[in-house]
């Protein structure tokens, strides 16, 4: 028997419109309130539930959403600054919530909330999607799977476009935004230590601002974003894993790829090809999968389906009572390898992460 859950969306914009889209994809996921204090934020979302015949009611504040409306579950997709003071005042009516990565844009507001998660009964799911890439899922089964045998190196690789403009430019500035490295590359991390199943050891980075917003300037203070960087991380065990990022390469034919290597093979997977090929060592003949992803997730989205399928994963949690996928630990350990890397720039030393 189904079972339709009401959701609500804290922060509309860009990646708010995305979850929008994606509900309307998730059988039983009724989206039903939409939470926002910026008007035009606000005025762009009626419109979209108008074209997905969502039938919501907005509002400006948490409180006055509770106060009206039934909730199930709740997708925070506010700016990063925002995520640590709305998280604990949602959690205040005990619902689900899916929190928008980063966790947290400092070290000690994600492990105060890894505390408060702790005791928190309802689900809490940390949204790192870029694990739900219908290639990048295939390829990690592969990986999991040893056919690389255990991986000894490991290599992610984003060529991509600059940062796109957000409500009140506050993605401009390290203090609103974690920094480049927690903000954007948190995914990256957090796939590192989810391919690898290890956690990391030491980082060394070299990273800067060298092209993109260099002559932005937002109150009298010019933007602080790095645009560019390198990042290595030793892992237990042994395991090296390097991040090459680079925002002002929007002409690049794949946009993400990734390559695993071990004693008996490189397995690389490509974005948005969506091809997981495999080199084995041997040298008896690369062999190419193609991995299909629903058209309509590539439609409902700029994360090659993943939200789509995030989602469905989130929703099937919250109806069966199950623990989350993604939880407030890999969001905490996304956020202090995204903060080690900008220690490692600031000071030009590694910097060694210790967990108790």
């Amino acid at each position: 028997m189904s079972v339709s859950k009401n959701y609500a969306i804290v922060g509309c914009g860009m990646m708010g419109r995305e979850h929008m889209q994606n509900i309307a994809l998730v059988q039983d996921a009724n989206l039903c309130a939409i939470v926002d204090p910026d008007i035009d934020s606000i005025n762009e979302a009626k419109a979209l539930a108008a074209d997905l015949k969502q039938d919501i009611q907005c509002f400006d504040t948490i409180d006055a959403m509770f106060d009206t409306c039934a909730i199930d579950a709740v997708i925070i997709a506010a700016p990063n600054h925002k995520h640590f003071d709305i998280v604990q005042s949602i959690m205040q009516h005990d619902v689900a919530i899916l929190l928008e990565k980063p966790m947290c844009t400092t070290v000690e507001d994600a492990n105060i909330l890894l505390q408060i998660a702790h005791d928190y009964r309802p689900l809490l799911w940390v949204g790192m999607e870029y694990r739900y890439m219908p290639p990048v899922a295939r390829f990690i089964d592969r990986v999991h799977a040893l056919e690389t045998g255990p991986v000894k190196m490991l290599s992610i690789k984003e060529h991509r476009f600059p940062f796109l403009t957000k409500v009140g430019d506050w993605n401009r500035f390290n203090r609103n935004t974690g920094g480049t490295l927690v903000e954007k590359c948190c995914h990256f991390f957090d796939l590192m230590r989810f391919i690898i199943q290890k956690e990391p050891v030491r980082i060394y980075a070299s990273g800067g601002q060298d092209v993109n917003h260099l002559d932005e300037i937002y109150d009298g203070e010019q933007s602080d974003i790095l645009d560019n960087a390198y990042v290595i991380v030793d892992f237990e065990g042994g395991t090296r894993a390097i991040l090459d990022l680079c925002m002002f390469a929007e002409g690049s034919e794949q946009q993400e790829e990734i390559y695993a290597l071990g004693a008996e093979g490189k397995l690389e997977v490509k974005i948005p090809a969506a091809t997981v090929t495999w080199s084995p060592r041997d040298k008896s003949g690369i062999k190419i999968e193609t991995v299909e992803t629903s058209k309509d997730a590539l439609l409902a989205g700029d994360h090659h389906g993943a939200t789509y399928y995030q989602l469905k994963d989130f929703h099937a949690a919250l109806v069966q009572g199950l623990h989350p996928k993604v939880g407030a630990i890999d969001g905490l350990r996304s956020v202090q390898m995204g903060a080690a890397a900008h220690q490692s720039i600031e000071t030009g030393l590694p910097v060694r992460l210790e967990f108790s």
